[in-house]
């Protein structure tokens, strides 16, 4: 009797609110070219419109046609998605225009995107079948970033016009960067305020919105990397893997903007400190960041963090100022790795890329510019006739 009792509160249980109720898919699609936390935080809102999120990412032929040359490959950026923490779902070679067919192959109930303009090479609104068909909802796009603002970023990196003292340099050259960017491809005057960017300004706010907010469990393995993990590309991204692995628990200690010009030079970091936080958190092996981390990792730190392994990937470790090394501490404690993430990618090589196609995304930045300040003008024309 007591069996059958338990049998019937089982079925009881699986025909309760919670069982019966349908499962909402949500589709976002892109490029996510230079996958920066912009992405990132458009994904997560993407995700608290339903339950799981599917992915879609566009392929280099598709974005070669409609945009220009994407910076990174498709697998690259297949696999950046991925490892994104709101992320449930990538699908890849996703058509440019979103059509309900492919809400329909999904199972996905609408379509999520920022409300900026995307277009195809022609002009079109990419989401206009999804819109005629009410299947479309906006989230907020994070002001202060885009993949053409990056892009200009490194380009002006190649230049020595912003080579300063070690004194002089501040967080604020990356403001100044983007503000040269912006006005260099359509004037101060007439700017787009999706493409025409300004500096971005990390909230408390923010960072609890990437952040996992969760502590070690008891014995788990606490594993502490540091660096710049500037322009988070997915050499970094098989780093942390591969780190992730070793342990149940990833600090990434982010070093100061400063801290990080003294040992890659007077043109870095290309992302300001507040910009490579959101960056990292926003990755699914990453569970907790120190901002402004000290460059020697110390005894304090070490104990503080109760770490168990302090992890490095195979670039030469630049000494601290006076001349020690930065991690004599956990090589005195036998808690020191070093990580072979299996690709030679780096913040360089990126910016090589850039540098090989110079006028090709020079010109790519333009047009888009171009393309977005026309539709502006016909949405204001509009306004002003029903208004």
């Amino acid at each position: 009797m007591a069996s059958k009792r338990s049998d019937d509160a089982r079925s009881a249980a699986d025909m309760s609110p919670e069982k019966k109720k349908k499962e909402i898919r949500v589709w976002m699609d892109g490029c996510f070219d230079m996958v920066h936390f912009g992405h990132a935080n458009a994904l997560r809102q993407g995700k608290q419109f339903g339950d799981s999120l599917y992915v879609g990412v566009h392929s280099d032929e598709e974005i070669n046609k409609h945009k220009g040359p994407p910076v990174y490959n498709e697998q690259e950026r297949y696999k950046m998605v991925r490892a994104i923490k709101w992320v449930d779902q990538v699908v890849e070679n996703a058509p440019y225009v979103t059509t309900l067919e492919t809400l329909e192959e999904y199972n996905c109930d609408f379509c999520v995107h920022g409300d900026d303009i995307t277009t195809t090479a022609d002009g079109q609104d990419t989401y206009h079948l999804v819109k005629t068909a009410e299947k479309y909802k906006e989230c907020k796009r994070t002001e202060g970033v885009s993949t053409t603002d990056l892009v200009g970023r490194m380009l002006l990196v190649t230049k020595t016009h912003h080579q300063q003292d070690k004194d002089e340099i501040d967080q604020a050259s990356v403001g100044a960067i983007s503000k040269v960017v912006s006005e260099s491809s359509s004037g101060p005057s007439t700017k787009s305020p999706w493409t025409g960017v300004s500096q971005f300004l990390t909230t408390s706010r923010k960072i609890i919105q990437f952040a996992e907010g969760k502590d070690p469990n008891p014995g788990d393995k606490i594993i502490y990397v540091a660096g710049a993990f500037d322009l988070f590309h997915v050499g970094l991204l098989d780093f942390l893997e591969k780190v992730a692995a070793e342990g149940d628990f990833v600090i990434v200690g982010l070093h100061t903007d400063p801290t990080v010009n003294r040992y890659k030079g007077a043109n870095f970091p290309i992302m300001n400190l507040h910009e490579r936080v959101l960056s990292v958190l926003a990755c699914r092996y990453v569970s907790e960041v120190v901002i402004g981390a000290p460059y020697e990792v110390t005894p304090e730190l070490m104990d503080h963090f109760k770490v168990d392994m302090v992890c490095h990937g195979k670039t030469p470790i630049m000494p601290c100022e006076d001349g020690s090394d930065p991690y004599a501490e956990p090589k005195k404690r036998g808690k020191f790795m070093v990580i072979e993430s299996g690709n030679p990618l780096t913040t360089e090589m990126i910016i090589e890329r850039i540098i090989k196609h110079r006028l090709d995304f020079e010109a790519r930045n333009k047009k888009k510019e171009e393309k977005e300040l026309k539709i502006m003008e016909y949405l204001k024309s509009k306004e002003n006739k029903t208004g």
